[in-house]
This record gives structure tokens, sequence and C-alpha cells, in this order.
């Protein structure tokens, strides 16, 4: 389990980055011979990705619902993604094994969504939390006085620590 740090917190990114949400969803709960290795699938992927950072994931965050699972990742570039979605070989094989499993049967539904998200358009806020989500993918900073609302996390963002928010 992760630490919780006290205390309000926020993340900062350098440059442009993607955020990709990706699932699963259950559709047939009897058909667990069909989405279990949907499922034990994502595992595989992550540990690849997690091994080699050049490949541009930055990091990643487990959601569970009860008919599913989703996946919040981060990625440096577009780019850097669809290489690996074209060109990761777990992925392929995966791929692969979905549409030869099940294919339009209708047991399993997957999804994905990408967001690419320009230098300073974010922002976010953590308290009492660990190090989590895009801190964890950026850096984990202290709110401070000019990062105390959401409208100034942007503009810090967008202008730079240093510049002044005016209230």
């Amino acid at each position: 389990m992760s630490k919780v740090i006290p205390g309000r917190y926020t993340a900062q990114m350098d440059g442009s980055f993607v955020v990709f949400i990706i699932g699963m969803r259950i559709n047939k709960l009897w058909a667990v011979h069909k989405w279990v290795p949907v499922m034990k699938a994502m595992p595989k992927m992550l540990k690849e990705l997690y091994q080699n950072p050049d490949l541009g994931f930055l990091s990643a965050s487990y959601f569970l619902s009860w008919r599913g699972l989703s996946i919040v990742q981060y990625w440096r570039s577009f780019e850097q993604l669809e290489h690996y979605a074209r060109h990761g070989a777990i992925h392929l094989t995966a791929w692969r094994e979905f549409n030869q499993k099940v294919g339009t049967s209708g047991t399993v539904g997957i999804y994905h969504e990408s967001y690419l998200i320009d230098e300073g358009k974010h922002e976010c806020f953590y308290s009492n939390m660990p190090v989590f989500g895009l801190a964890q993918a950026g850096s984990h900073i202290p709110v401070t006085n000019r990062r105390e609302s959401a409208r100034q996390r942007l503009d810090a963002d967008r202008y730079g620590s240093g510049s002044e928010v005016s209230g």
C-alpha cells in the first residue's frame, strides 16, 4: 500500500503529454473463460511498459467496477502510444487473442480514449493522498499560495510557477 502524504499537493508536468484510458466491460458474467484472459492481459503489458521507459509510458492507475476494469495511463506523446499499440509484441498478441476468442460475440467489451494535453492545460489537486495519478507520472509538488485554486494552478502551469496570479 502506498504511503499517504499529509497535506495539499498538485502535479507538475513539463511539456505536453497524453492521457490514455483503456478498459474492459464484462457483458456476460457467466462467460468467465472469455473475460478472465482479457483482464489478465493488461498486467503483462504494464510490466513491459514500466520496464522500458524509453517507450514513452509514464504511469498508470487501475480502477475496478463491478462489471469491469479501467486503467488511466499517462504517456509522453501520442506517437509513442501509437507505436506501442502497433509494434508492442505483448499488445499485439493480446489484441490477436481477443479478436480470435471474443471478437464481436458481445461477451466482453473493450474501449479506449486518448486525450492530448498541451503544456499548461491541466490542473490537479491531492489532499492526504499517496503520490497518485498525474503526480505519479510527473512531479508531486506542494500547493502554495500561488496554486491554491484550480484557476491559479492552471495559470501557474501556463505562465510559469513564478508568475503572480491576481485574485
